[in-house]
Order: structure tokens, then sequence, then C-alpha cells
């Protein structure tokens, strides 16, 4: 036997971010187990982290550099190969077309990462080029787009407080199964329970009955129902006079006109629309108002609809309008422990509509446009035409609506390039594929999930093995390119300091002085000199494997001072917003012959489009299945277990039937990030159907405010294969 260590780590597959203990054997890992002393998941871990051993050592993963063959083929070349190319041919571009020619997308996995963002946004901006796309428009940037609304800052995003609440309305959301979204609590399951064990409720908006409606209240809506519903509970509120006149009085502008868009959305008009009978709105949104302390909280379900900003913009606002924003027990706003929302202003990176898409004229959110446009972006001629593009940790080819569109706009690209685990689908038709680390060889620290913890938190990891073969960090391959092609990435302000001291300023080198800088900061010795508690810096968690827990609850009373618009006040009837209602009250009925409804669904033992290749995940002969109600599959001629067909306008797929009461009537939900074709070679690597084929590939069908995808609610028929 050799030699044997165990190294403390945290999972950076989603947002709970688990304590991990990886057993490492000879420099390989051989096993992760949860962290019982991590102060927060307990030794809690799902399976996807423990499976990312299989992930970690699999013989698919790319490990060097490879260049696409005449023959369509890759071979392996030498990084100084890979990076000269990669430059010239960028560098040639440039000359030629400007740098506005050359664009990015990176997908979830980059935002688990400390640098990877920072210095691909550095990247982008030393070429001036706005073509920075991301995941983000498939997931989470309407809410962005809510919080520049109404606070004025897009990553100022309220969580609900569930160790304090009383009440707690979740839409669109399914912790159980996703541990939870835009909020860090690994025992998550453990909040919920107890706030039913301490007399309160937790209900369930959602069109299937998940395994976490299962287990609490569930209320049945109709797919992207939910603006409707927080209209008519808004209607109610105010029509009732249930409103908190002084939270309205000293948070927000805009009561007034927000209770007459709601005056239009009575329940017994909108019941309709929402799936829900007016008495239970009626009494859902009583309930909301009179209670001690309540919350509302959606998540990606209420994203992805044709409505999803509005839908956003919604929630906070009943949560304000009755009383529970910023205050113990409804929606606290996390702080973190180094001065985030200034960096992230700062640094240029925290805009909303500050620029418009070239296609589409879509406001960026964070930076970025919508990657429903990139199809669109390469193919349409003119100045500004997307030539070439690099891809890091994301998959578009295969997530982003309509990717046939996609895939045939990738192969008119003069340069493609991938910095991946693997060769996806979208790497098949890279000219070049980068390894990239995984995140057990890379140092981290969850630079954007600070202000999202329920309890606040820092921790610090440094690398669990070396990298295999060649892989680097993806910020290390960013900024090898960068002095390939002679250009600077130091647009982050405490990079150019760095610069300026003579500092080569690495990612460590950053986040110490944020942390040390910040408002639990060690001040460079100076807190200890006051005689105060020693402060953060890199040092002190390198010292703390298990994290420092900074405090039992975020804190309360925040908000107006984090507030960016001018009257520090929350603006709850922005113009952008009352056209949405206007919209909503217009929006015209699907087309006939497509009667059903599809949704999208999280499994507990995937993730995306990057995890069905681990055996530990796939075991027993899990496939993927659309699920469907047993009066609808009567209705259209579908049996359990057999194939089936579903249809859409822009798109049709075949695979298994679920047929199953947890849906209800008209309503099919097909698990995403399934349908990949290419890469990994072993038998591991289930296929499945892409669902995104069966979404619209228009841009003129994203979501007006945020340009997100349009991938709930989609019209679709179904019938046997």
């Amino acid at each position: 036997m050799g030699r044997m260590a165990s190294v403390t780590t945290y999972c950076r597959i989603c947002e709970p971010l688990c304590g991990l203990e990886a057993t490492v054997e000879d420099g390989k890992v051989v096993r992760i187990r949860p962290d019982k002393e991590h102060p927060l998941s307990r030794g809690f871990a799902c399976p996807k982290g423990i499976a990312m051993t299989e992930v970690q050592n699999d013989p698919d993963r790319v490990v060097h550099p490879l260049r696409r063959r005449p023959d369509g083929g890759f071979e392996r070349v030498s990084w100084d190969e890979a990076l000269g190319g990669i430059a010239g041919r960028l560098n040639a571009l440039r000359r030629e077309h400007g740098g506005s020619s050359i664009g990015w997308y990176f997908g979830n996995p980059a935002t688990f990462s400390y640098s990877h963002p920072l210095w691909l946004n550095g990247f982008m901006a030393a070429l001036r080029s706005p073509h920075l796309y991301s995941a983000g428009s498939q997931d989470v940037n309407n809410r962005f787009a809510a919080s520049a609304l109404l606070y004025g800052a897009p990553v100022l995003v309220p969580i609900p407080d569930l160790k304090r609440t009383g009440l707690l309305l979740m839409l669109g959301a399914n912790p159980l199964v996703s541990h939870g979204s835009l909020i860090t609590a690994p025992r998550i399951r453990e909040d919920l329970s107890a706030i039913v064990a301490r007399g309160g409720r937790v209900v369930v908006a959602d069109p299937r009955r998940t395994e976490t409606a299962r287990a609490y209240e569930h209320l049945p809506v109709r797919p992207d129902g939910d603006a409707w519903l927080l209209l008519s509970m808004l209607h109610v509120i105010f029509e009732e006079g249930l409103q908190d006149r002084a939270a309205c009085a000293r948070q927000a502008s805009g009561a007034g006109e927000l209770r007459a868009l709601a005056d239009g959305f009575p329940p017994e008009e909108t019941e309709a629309r929402s799936g829900v009978p007016a008495a239970a709105v009626r009494e859902l949104a009583r309930d909301l108002a009179r209670a001690e302390r309540a919350v509302v909280y959606g998540r990606t379900g209420t994203c992805l609809g044709r409505h999803g900003t509005l839908t956003a913009f919604l929630i906070d606002a009943v949560t304000l309008v009755t009383g529970n924003l910023d205050r113990p027990g409804g929606a606290v706003f996390g702080a973190a422990p180094l001065w985030l929302d200034e960096i992230l202003r700062l640094s240029g990176l925290a805009t909303y509509g500050r620029t418009r898409s070239r296609v589409g004229g879509y406001p960026d959110i964070l930076g970025t446009f919508p990657a429903g446009v990139m199809a669109e972006e390469i193919t349409t001629p003119g100045p500004g035409r997307l030539r070439a593009l690099v891809v890091s940790g994301g998959n578009p080819a295969l997530s982003v609506p309509g990717g046939e569109a996609l895939g045939g706009a990738l192969d008119e690209l003069d340069l493609l390039v991938t910095i991946d685990l693997y060769v996806t689908d979208t790497g098949r038709k890279a000219d070049y594929v980068l390894p990239a680390t995984t995140f057990l060889e890379r140092e981290d620290l969850p630079l954007p999930f600070l202000q999202n913890h329920l309890t606040p938190y820092v921790t610090w990891t440094e690398p669990v093995v070396a990298p295999r073969g060649e892989a680097r960090q993806e910020w290390e391959i960013i900024e090898a390119l960068a002095r390939r092609m002679g250009i600077g990435v130091g647009t982050f302000p405490l990079q150019r300091l760095a610069h300026r001291l003579g500092v080569r300023p690495s990612p460590r080198f950053l986040v110490d002085a944020l942390l040390r800088t910040g408002p639990a900061g060690d001040w460079y010795g100076l807190r200890r000199v006051l005689g105060r508690r020693d402060g953060l810096s890199l040092r002190r968690l390198r010292r703390s494997p298990h994290g420092v827990v900074l405090a039992e609850h975020q804190r309360t009373g925040t908000l107006r001072r984090r507030i960016l618009h001018k009257d520090k006040r929350v603006h709850l009837a922005p113009p952008e917003i009352a056209a949405e209602v206007r919209r909503l009250a217009g929006a015209p009925e699907p087309p006939d012959g497509f009667p059903l409804r599809l949704i999208g669904l999280r499994e507990m033992r995937s993730h995306n489009s990057w995890m069905h290749n681990a055996p530990a995940l796939m075991r027993g002969g899990r496939v993927q299945a659309a699920r469907i109600n047993p009066k609808d599959a009567a209705a259209h001629g579908i049996e359990d277990g057999a194939p089936c067909r579903i249809t859409s306008p822009h798109g049709a797929i075949e695979l298994t039937a679920l047929v199953t009461d947890e849906m209800t009537e008209g309503t099919v939900a097909v698990p995403h990030g399934w349908g990949h074709r290419g890469g990994w070679r072993t038998a591991n690597a289930a296929g499945g159907a892409n669902v995104n084929v069966l979404a619209s590939p228009d841009p003129a069908d994203l979501e007006p405010l945020a340009g997100m995808a349009w991938l709930n609610a989609v019209p679709i028929t179904i019938g046997p294969a």
C-alpha cells in the first residue's frame, strides 16, 4: 500500500459548498467522503460530490492540449504549440476586425472558481469586446435584472432567513434535490423541517409535486403562472388593507403605482392563468400578510418562462409589502467578509443595461449578453460580428436553446477554443481543446457565494492533488494566452495596484489583500494592535481547514446603505416593470395543436450536462424519462415505460415515458442536461435527449428584460414514439 493522506476541501458542484474529506494515495484521489467537522454541512454531501472521484480519475478526461487535424480528429500538442497557434489566429482577427470580433462563453462551473471569472473578465476588457456570454441566461440572470430595477444593484440579492421564519412560500424551487440555489445552506432539509417543527409552514408552489412539495404543502400552479399568482396576491393584500404601510413608507417608493398595477389582477380573474383557485390565493395572501415572520423565495423554475424578471421582481415586492424585507425571518441581505459590493462596482462588473447586444438589443447583465443571440451574432454580417469564440467550463451546443442553429453557427467561426475536462459536443467542433483542472486540483475561495451564506462563513482550500497530465487552472491559461497576444488582463483595481508595486497579481495575492482590508479583515495586523479580535487573512484561513463561522445569523437593517438608487429606496414600480405587467395582461394563448406545457426538472444524481459519465451516479441503468400525468398519458396513448415522442413548434425528441401522479394535468417534465453525443468513449456516458431542442432558437423569443431563454411552459404535444 502506498502513502495515504486525508485532505480537507469543499465541493464546488452546487451552491451548498459542502465540506469534503479526500483520501489521497500516492498523489491520486481514491475516495471522497463528507467532512464531519465542517461547521455547516456537518457530515452531509450529496452523491454528486462523492462521485467527483470518478470524474477526477476518468480516463476520458482531457489532460493534454489537443489540436484539430485536417481529417477532423484531434492530435496532442504542447502548450507552447497550442497557445502560440491560438494567439496568432486571435491577433490576426484583431488586426483585421478588431478585438470586438472575439467572444467568450463561460458555463456554470466557472462561477465556482474565485479566479476564473476575474481573469476572463480582465481578458475581455483588454480586448474591448462586448461578446461575453454565460450560462446565466439559461439559469439566473433575470434575478440580477430584478435586483437592478429594485435596488439599483444587480448583485444585491436577498436570501430567505430560513432559521427564523414562520412561513416560507417557495416558487419553482426543489431544494431537497437542488440543495438550494442563490442560498448557501448545506443542511437545508433540516432548516425546512425546523420551520414546521416550531409551528410554521412551508408552502411549495410548483406544477409538479416535487420531492420538496411531497414533504411539505404543495400548491399546484400552471407552468409560468407565477407572475399571475403574485400579482393576484398583491391585489388581495392592497384591496384588504393588509400591506405593512410603515415598511412601504420607510423602505420604498412606488407602492401606490404597484397597487394600481395589481388592481387588474383579482384572483377570480387570474386563476385560469395561475392554476390556483381564487379562494386559495386569498387565503395565502392573508396568511403571508398576517404572519409574524414570512418570506417568499423563488428559483430556477420561475426564471425560465416568458416573464422571469417580472416574477423575480414580484417575489421581492410581496415580501416588502408584507413588511418582511430586511427583517429577521423574512428576506435578508447577506454580508460578505470583504467589500464585495464595492469590488464588483469598482471593477465594472456590477452592471445592468450599460450596453446592448448587437443582435436583439438586449441589456447586458453583469457584463454578459444572453447566449441565445450567439448564433446570430456569428452569422449576421457587419461591424462587431463574432468571429472567434473561447468556451470555458460550458457546453453551449447542448445547453443553449436551438442547439442545432448554434451548432451550425459554430462551424462558421474562424476559431473555436474550449477549455474543459472533456471533449464536449461543443469541443467536438473546436480547433483546440485545452485541459482544465478539476476543483480538486486547484486552490479556491467561494468568492461569488460569500453573501449567499445563510450562516455567515468563509473558507479556503488548497489543491487536494496536483493537476493530472498537463491540466492548468483557467486563470493560468488566460494569463499565458494574454502574454502571447501582448495584452494585459490587469483591469481589476487590485491587479493594477499590484503591477505598480512590482508584485505578480496572482489570485492568492488578490484574495489575501481583499480579506485583510475587508470588514472582517486583520488590517495587516492593525486590528490586533488596536485590541480587536484577530481578523481574517489568507494565513488564518489556511490554518482553519474547516472554515470560519463569522456569526450565527446574517444581519438585518443593512438595506438602505446598500441600495444604489439615489433616493436610497426600493423602487416598486419602475417603467420597465409596468411595461412587463401590461405585456403579461396581453399575453397570447399558445398555438393550436400543442395542448401540453413542458417544464424542466433537476435530478439528485445528475448535474447539468457533465456528470452522466460517473458510474456511481448512473447505477441501476438510470435513464432520462418524461414525466406525464396519468390522465394526459391516457388521452395521448402513452404507456408507462414505453418510448414517447415530444414535439414543439421548434423540434422533437424521443425518450422513455414515466406516468406519474406527481405531475399536474397538462404538464410534462423532462430533465435537462442530457443529449450529449461525443467526447466520452466509455459505456458509462449516457446520452438521452436534449430537451432544449424543443425551445425556440429565435432571439425575439428571449425574455426582454434579461434575455433569458424560454425553457419553461413550452407548448408541446406528445404521442407514442
